[in-house]
């Protein structure tokens, strides 16, 4: 749990932004591995009422959807029913456009934001059929890969890869492949038929909410039709922070949460994974997640996986105050206050043999690095590295041979190289001479 002080404070920064936002409801909550810290309700789920936003209310959580489709496409990549630099045409007969399931997951393909035609206007969205039909009219308004340019078009083509390489509909394969699995009950496309909070819009020159209509998507919901509830949403942020090895491999969520583009190229606070955004707060942390936005529903949903502390903003107001900004006060308030306890050492059992000779100070390019063993894996790391900064891993692939499974070297090589007697005299690391002794680029040590 958090400090009373602490609860107290992030009690008052929801009532600001449920004030200053004119909001007629908020629920905002704050989860570490899933397990409520703290939570609170704010104003009213339905106008009209006294009865405050719960943790069981279902909101529009919107572009969050996003977020599971990316899931799901990674999931078939894994189990090998598609590669990310396959083509969507090559899984969507009858479409031309050249789009890569990376860049598609991403935002980078280049291809306009919408369906075609006026969608928001009419809020009539195409069924599976005509989205692949008017897929053909959409235009490519930037050249792929150039920038992030966001497209719910794109993401609801994703959603028909999923259910062709599924062979059913893509929430069907939803509910299979994540909601049952993690105990998502009450999270639906569209409302269920328990408590919910109902959407509003709030003028700029008067105080009387106006309900928001309910949209069907249609075609277009794997680019946002999901509605859930904070209690599913927890579960939701465990997963994220460290996903079950049965429902996805652990390794694949990390290369989800990796940066392919800048959202803010001039501000470098806000990246793009695959299907997820990677914000920077103000407090420096570095939050995996998304943010959603329908008609009288506004919601953010982020995760720090370094310490699987998450936060959830549930708003039913149509303009509320910035959902990406709130979500990371509330969070970087918890953990500057009250931080995640970290874990008690644990000593290891043995220290491999040919893992021995590695041990202590090396040097490349005149720059130290420390090597050590930790439960049994080598690491290594910069001595001049913050103490909070995560060491580089190792991995066996041969004998002499090791391969980096983490930090900017990543799967490069680390070759061990003996002399005549078989002691080990240096090592190449990526290629770069890593010696005992400092040495400059293009000096040599005795006997190398």
């Amino acid at each position: 749990m958090i400090r009373d002080s602490t609860a107290a404070l992030l009690r008052r920064l929801v009532l600001e932004r449920q004030r200053d936002g004119r909001v007629p409801g908020i629920h905002a909550s704050i989860l570490r591995h899933g397990e409520v810290l703290w939570e609170a309700g704010v104003g009213t789920a339905e106008v009209g009422t006294e009865r405050a936003p719960a943790r069981d209310d279902q909101f529009l959580i919107a572009s969050n959807t996003k977020t599971f489709v990316a899931t799901m496409v990674m999931q078939l990549r894994d189990e090998g029913r598609l590669d990310l630099e396959d083509l969507l045409a090559d899984h969507l007969p009858g479409l031309s456009h050249d789009l890569t399931v990376r860049d598609a997951l991403s935002h980078l393909s280049g291809m306009q934001r919408e369906p075609v035609g006026d969608v928001w206007v009419t809020l009539e969205h195409p069924d599976a059929r005509a989205l692949l039909e008017q897929a053909e009219q959409a235009e490519r308004v930037l050249r792929p890969g150039d920038q992030f340019h966001y497209s719910n078009l794109v993401f609801a083509l994703l959603g028909q890869v999923v259910a062709r390489l599924d062979g059913r509909p893509w929430d069907e394969s939803l509910r299979a492949r994540l909601l049952d699995p993690l105990a998502m009950a009450r999270t639906t496309v569209g409302f269920d038929d328990g408590p919910r909070a109902h959407g509003y819009f709030v003028g700029p020159w008067h105080d009387v909410p106006a309900p928001e209509a309910l949209i069907d998507l249609r075609a277009t919901g794997p680019a946002g039709a999901l509605a859930s509830t904070a209690g599913d949403l927890a579960r939701w942020t465990a997963f994220v922070a460290a996903p079950d090895p049965g429902i996805l491999d652990p390794a694949t969520m990390a290369e989800m949460t990796r940066p392919r583009a800048f959202i803010d190229p001039d501000g470098w606070q806000l990246g793009m994974g695959l299907g997820f955004f990677l914000l920077r707060t103000p407090g420096g942390r570095v939050l995996t997640g998304h943010t959603g936005g329908m008609p009288g529903h506004v919601t953010a949903v982020f995760t720090d996986r370094s310490c699987g502390t998450a936060v959830i903003v549930l708003m039913n107001s149509s303009t509320p105050p910035d959902p990406m900004a709130f979500a990371a006060a509330l969070l970087d308030t918890v953990l500057d206050r009250d931080p995640a306890e970290p874990a008690p050492w644990r000593p290891g059992t043995e220290v491999p043999a040919d893992l021995r000779p590695l041990l202590g100070r090396w040097y490349s390019e005149g720059s130290p690095w420390d090597f050590s063993v930790r439960q049994g894996v080598l690491e290594a790391r910069s001595p001049t590295w913050p103490a909070a900064r995560a060491s580089w891993g190792f991995e066996r692939v041969g004998e002499d041979l090791l391969r980096a499974t983490s930090g900017a070297e990543r799967h490069e090589p680390l070759r061990v190289l003996r002399g005549p007697d078989g002691r080990v005299e240096s090592l190449r690391w990526a290629t770069y001479r890593v010696t005992r002794e400092p040495l400059g680029i293009g000096q040599q040590p005795a006997g190398d």
